[in-house]
């Protein structure tokens, strides 16, 4: 009896169903990834002066932990591949309480920025990308609505964690808060069950057969090749030596699409988002310090980080409607560039808060800004590079910009040691980013007008009939050079011609 004919065939995305609860996974797992390394904030007082270090030896923690977690997104990214994203994600909440719950036994510094950083930051990063990635498999036509409750837990969780820190460190101090912490991270053990892999299972079977037959076809034709080759005594070691280069540079460029860097817009983006990144997180990392600093009680300056959550919760979905629009849609990048531009803004007024109030109207619209930004940050990068490379551009840019993730908050902590007050720190920061705004703007406008100089072109150009028969002459004589490469070459061509259209009916089914 015949197998059934979508036997072995994965399913198409069920847009609903379990896919709900692998949504509610995926924002306790994105909520904890981004909320995290700023949540944690609120311990750095007490753990300078704990270990008398100074204000950018302590912003270290959040700046490891950062990188670490944007800069370990292709690993992800590859192992998602490989395993899937349940086991990966479950791997990633362990590694996060691991970090954690050595984190309380830390007797220096160093120890920190290896527990907290490097390890609970890598955790972090093995939650990220996963999360992402399975409700493209579980969603279709909803995926914008799933990706926008999925994003929401970031600001939820933001606006959890900074009232929960200062509670478990008023009761348990920070080490027996970083234990309480780490058993709470692994929950994220618990979102990465819910992950169901949504392939079926008979497809592994038919597949290993698949690659069995095309394995013994290639040995056929790799005979028939040497034979026909033998008198002209090509060397086979540096044919190996070649086709096992070029193996490596596919398998690369499966992952990473390195001809980005050719790409005009994709170079704005980058350029304009490192610069940005330089003064984007430190402001969140320093907040709840500064108010300390200026004499506003713990709880108080713990819920200026909820009141910037909150906004941030309600900012990102009213951006995303606002940027969906037909009159900001066409030009998305300016109202990118204007957000990163207030956003900056933002800080260089923050130093005028002087009191509990004016902290308050500051994280307002810092949640706002933040929002905004947050909100069009891979929008706009797909708008440039299109959605069949913007995998490849995600990767490329999350690993330029941890680096200046890893340094935004030390330099800010640098400064404010230097000069013992907070403003020259949000001073720096809000400059770095009107600059990155005004350099988007500009460079985006020039991008504008050479897109629409290069579309008026290839338009006239199609027009012209002159230039079009010269086209299809070139391609004519090109492939007349094509069948004179030699006829002995032919049976092979039709063989593997024959070949890939027998691999391609395969994995069709």
């Amino acid at each position: 009896m015949p197998p059934p004919a979508n036997a072995g065939r994965a399913p198409g995305p069920p847009d609903g169903g379990w896919g709900w609860v692998v949504v509610f996974g995926a924002f306790v797992s994105i909520g904890f990834a981004y909320a995290f390394p700023k949540g944690i904030a609120i311990f750095y007082k007490e753990i300078q002066d704990f270990f008398g270090t100074s204000y950018s030896e302590i912003a270290w923690v959040s700046s490891i932990m950062l990188a670490t977690t944007y800069g370990a997104g292709p690993i992800s990214s590859i192992l998602v591949n490989r395993y899937g994203s349940r086991p990966v994600v479950i791997f990633g909440g362990l590694l996060c309480g691991i970090g954690m719950v050595s984190a309380a036994f830390c007797t220096s510094i160093l120890q920190l920025y290896i527990c907290v950083g490097f390890i609970s930051g890598f955790g972090l990063a093995l939650n990220l990308q996963p999360s992402v990635i399975i409700i493209g498999k579980y969603f279709l036509k909803r995926r914008p609505i799933a990706n926008g409750l999925a994003m929401a837990g970031s600001p939820v969780m933001l606006c959890t964690l900074a009232p929960l820190n200062q509670f478990l460190f008023d009761n348990f101090g920070w080490r027996g808060s970083f234990l309480i912490l780490g058993a709470i991270l692994l929950n994220c053990c618990v979102a990465g069950a819910l992950f169901r892999p949504i392939r079926a299972a008979t497809t592994s079977v038919k597949t290993h057969a698949i690659e069995e037959g095309k394995d013994a076809l290639k040995e056929e034709i790799t005979k028939d090749v040497m034979e026909m080759s033998s008198p002209m005594n090509v060397p086979m070691e540096t044919k190996t030596e070649e086709e096992g280069g070029k193996d490596c540079c596919e398998k690369i460029n499966q992952y990473l699409d390195f001809s980005l860097f050719k790409h005009r817009g994709f170079l704005i983006y980058l350029i304009g988002n490192v610069l940005m990144f330089l003064g984007f997180f430190a402001p969140i990392v320093f907040l709840a310090p500064y108010a300390k600093h200026i004499g506003i009680d713990e709880y108080s300056s713990a819920f200026l980080l909820s009141i910037l959550a909150i906004v941030d919760m309600i900012a990102r979905p009213t951006t995303g409607i606002i940027a969906n629009s037909k009159w900001v849609r066409p030009r998305i990048q300016y109202f990118f560039s204007f957000s990163i531009a207030f956003n900056g803004a933002c800080h260089l007024l923050c130093p005028l808060a002087s009191n509990y109030m004016g902290l308050v109207v500051y994280s307002i619209f810092f949640g706002l800004a933040f929002g905004m930004v947050c909100a069009m940050l891979f929008e706009t990068l797909m708008d440039l590079v299109g959605a069949a490379r913007f995998t490849s551009a995600v990767g490329l840019v999350t690993i330029a910009e941890c680096c200046t993730i890893l340094l935004g908050p030390p330099i800010g902590g640098t400064l404010i040691d230097t000069f013992g007050d907070y403003k020259y720190m949000f001073i720096k920061c809000g400059a770095v980013m009107v600059l990155a705004g005004t350099f988007l703007f500009i460079m985006n406008y020039y991008n504008y007008r050479m897109l629409a100089k290069e579309e008026k072109e290839r338009k006239a150009k199609e027009e012209d009939p002159k230039s079009v028969r010269t086209e299809n002459e070139g391609r004519n004589n090109w492939k007349k050079e094509t069948i004179q490469d030699g006829p002995e070459l032919e049976p092979l061509r039709e063989e593997q011609e024959g070949l890939k259209k027998e691999v391609n009916g395969t994995n069709e089914v």
